[in-house]
């Protein structure tokens, strides 16, 4: 090869190189937008940081900082891989901000969200908010969607001058980490997860009425109001899903992650007082569940507990529903078999494949089966760490009931 050769070859490979040179995030507070159907915005905030040279970034929520590690680059392109649910963003950089689209794998297909983002921006709805008209801290009844969709919730807000933050608490779960602010009278909460995103808009009509709410995610748009109420409450998350008359237990036979089969026969599970969470790992609360549930199996693991995650997933396919189960293993080092039942998160489909039970309302449920395999409770639902004393109250009720069944002596006749 000749001088003239090697010096274009020289000048092919760092050509090369540099488009294929990692785009570099300008650290600090970003703002981020999904594009929602109905065309309105669903904000949220990310910080970008450096990490040992490589970047990371952590999505906003409220307290909550959920930290994103797998961000690469390849020339003027930004690939987010989210760490749960399954999505990712494919980006392009341009005059410094962020374009593209956040990507869903939802089982047999995508979906693609349009997105933007640009940086040194740590406002969420405005950066000029007005002076609140009233401060809505408190707990609401609140009624999300019409007719035969609505669904009766509980608002719980905390106003700290324009900042507001909150959620609202479901039968089967929480919006997790809301947060906004309050401009004038129009009250704007926003959430994102990775797999879900959120924006709920109002106007504070008075001190105890909201009305005229839109609560929009990426596919649809509801209705929602809500009135002051310090007494509002939920129905007991232990009497929504029971057994159907004349069962006193639950069997079932599925495989784990290594294709094993794993049954409540087993004589791991004997003389245990037992724990079955039927779960997905498209699902916010079930995520929630799983890293209290970790830690709860350390603890009372060496007492006499198992656990057992049943994992309804968007398909049937069980080679895709290990990889996105293999994600929140890996996200929360679950410890207890995770096992891949084989039907989706249809509610009617996950019933048929737990047949004592009479139905299953919604995800997560959570079986306390005592240590003679009879089935002593079933919780619906999961009130996670934005929910604040609830989820609090509902580990120290948990934990007692534990306690509680493990001091019971098994029934060797059952």
């Amino acid at each position: 090869m000749n001088y003239k050769s090697i010096i274009t070859a020289l000048i092919f490979v760092l050509i090369l190189q540099a488009s294929y040179a990692q785009t570099k995030l300008k650290t600090g507070v970003w703002r981020g937008a999904l594009k929602s159907k109905s065309g309105i915005d669903i904000p949220f905030n990310f910080e970008v940081k450096d990490n040992a040279g490589k970047q990371e970034l952590f999505v906003l929520n409220s307290s909550e900082r959920l930290k994103v590690t797998d961000v690469s680059s390849k020339g003027d392109s930004v690939f987010i891989h989210m760490p749960l649910f399954d999505s990712e963003f494919k980006l392009k950089v341009e005059a410094g901000n962020l374009k593209g689209n956040w990507v869903r794998h939802l089982g047999e297909r995508d979906a693609l969200i349009e997105f933007s983002a640009e940086p040194n921006t740590s406002w969420r709805f405005t950066s000029s908010p007005e002076k609140p008209t009233f401060d809505i801290s408190g707990r609401w009844s609140a009624v999300i969607g019409e007719g035969e969709r609505a669904d009766t919730t509980v608002g719980e807000f905390k106003q700290t001058g324009n900042k507001l933050t909150g959620t609202f608490l479901t039968t089967t779960g929480d919006y997790r980490f809301l947060e906004g602010s309050v401009s004038g009278n129009q009250l704007l909460l926003s959430c994102f997860d990775g797999g879900h995103a959120y924006t709920f808009t109002a106007t504070v009509k008075d001190a105890q009425t909201i009305t005229d709410g839109k609560f929009v995610s990426v596919g649809s748009v509801q209705a929602w109001t809500a009135v002051k109420d310090a007494n509002a409450k939920l129905p007991d998350a232990y009497s929504l899903t029971a057994l159907k008359p004349g069962y006193k237990k639950i069997d079932f036979t599925f495989k784990d992650m290594n294709g094993k089969e794993v049954s409540l026969q087993d004589a791991r599970y004997k003389n245990k007082v037992v724990i079955v969470q039927i779960l997905g790992s498209w699902c916010p609360n079930c995520m929630d569940e799983t890293a209290y549930m970790v830690n709860y199996y350390k603890k009372f693991r060496p007492k006499g507990v198992e656990v057992i995650g049943l994992a309804y997933e968007r398909t049937n396919d069980f080679e895709k529903s290990k990889k996105a189960l293999q994600q929140v293993k890996n996200r929360f080092n679950v410890t207890y078999p995770l096992l891949i039942t084989g039907y989706t998160s249809n509610k009617v489909e996950t019933a048929k494949s737990l047949p004592m039970l009479a139905k299953v309302v919604g995800f997560p449920t959570t079986i306390i089966i005592d240590k003679s395999g009879d089935v002593r409770k079933i919780h619906t639902g999961f009130s996670g760490p934005g929910t604040g004393e609830h989820y609090t109250e509902f580990i120290s009720e948990f934990e007692k009931l534990t306690n509680d069944l493990l001091a019971e002596k098994a029934e060797a006749s059952k």
